[in-house]
């Protein structure tokens, strides 16, 4: 047998493994949170592909999937063991920073996509339950599939997923009803801030309304507070650039919005919403309030 070893060890073409690229983006995106990041593991996994010997893999995506996941993992678990995320990051700084080799226009495209609160969420999960849930729930993978990647059993990691989805759903929310004009006003609020419309956003507040916003916000020596619509609308136009990272969420059972660059929680907006409008708005960035919040996703 020829000795070489371009001739005896198989390779994926190229247009091949293109045709899998976006379904591991996508995996490795939900399990990272940043794009960068998840480029990074799409192209670690082409490497490792390159070199494998693929004769005997009867399913090349499922064997893909496979290998990015483990990929992700152990991103994932190195990241949670460096800790390499400071908490005194500006949330001004973190914005703009999508990551390094990222779009930041695409990296809020992406997460729009996914949903700014499904990421949130998964962030707070450890590694293992974050895997079963994206495999699970997100891309239909079995359980039978993902248990050696997280080395349990099938039963055991079905429950991984299970306590991730309790974290997603939340507890119980306010009146189905509530919600529903509460999202209205929040998805109004949100659209008119990163779309600039000033006189949009004018009209969702009460004249009365408050805004307050804790010294890590900006950040500044002291809590800032704003009265009056005018002036609370002039401060929602000058975080525009914020807004790009932003989505609704539930915020303790109520509709809000969290700002998370790569998925990371900077900030949160709590609204009071009442038949007149937006009444009070309570923007958050302490991490210590921050951890305090449970944020949870949004049916529909």
């Amino acid at each position: 047998m020829n000795g070489d070893p371009a001739m005896t060890t198989p390779t994926l073409p190229a247009e091949r493994f293109e045709a899998d690229r976006p379904r591991l983006r996508a995996i490795a995106h939900r399990m990272l949170g940043s794009l960068a990041e998840a480029d990074d593991a799409v192209q670690e996994t082409w490497l490792r592909a390159s070199r494998a010997d693929l004769d005997e893999v009867e399913n090349l995506t499922a064997w893909l999937t496979t290998v990015v996941s483990r990929v992700s993992l152990n991103m994932l678990r190195s990241r949670r063991t460096r800790r390499e995320e400071p908490l005194e990051t500006q949330v001004g700084e973190a914005a703009v920073d999508a990551g390094e080799g990222a779009d930041p226009e695409e990296e809020a495209l992406q997460a729009d996509s996914v949903g700014v609160a499904l990421l949130v969420v998964l962030d707070t999960l450890n590694p293992d339950e974050r895997l079963a849930f994206v495999l699970h729930d997100l891309f239909a993978v079995p359980f039978d599939t993902i248990a050696p990647l997280v080395e349990r059993t099938p039963a055991a990691t079905r429950q991984l997923a299970s306590r991730a989805r309790r974290r997603v759903r939340g507890g119980t929310p306010a009146p189905a009803a509530d919600l529903a004009r509460q999202r209205e006003v929040v998805d109004a609020f949100l659209a008119a801030t990163r779309g600039g419309n000033f006189d949009a956003l004018l009209s969702l507040l009460h004249p009365d309304v408050v805004l307050t916003a804790d010294r890590f916000v900006v950040p500044t020596p002291e809590p800032i507070t704003l009265g009056g619509a005018r002036p609370v609308a002039h401060s929602a136009m000058a975080a525009t650039g914020r807004a790009l990272f932003t989505g609704p969420a539930l915020l303790d059972g109520r509709v809000g919005l969290v700002m998370a660059p790569q998925g990371r929680l900077r900030l949160v907006l709590l609204f009071t919403v009442t038949d007149e409008g937006i009444t009070r708005i309570d923007v958050v960035a302490d991490q210590e309030r921050l951890a305090g919040i449970e944020v949870a996703v949004l049916e529909g």
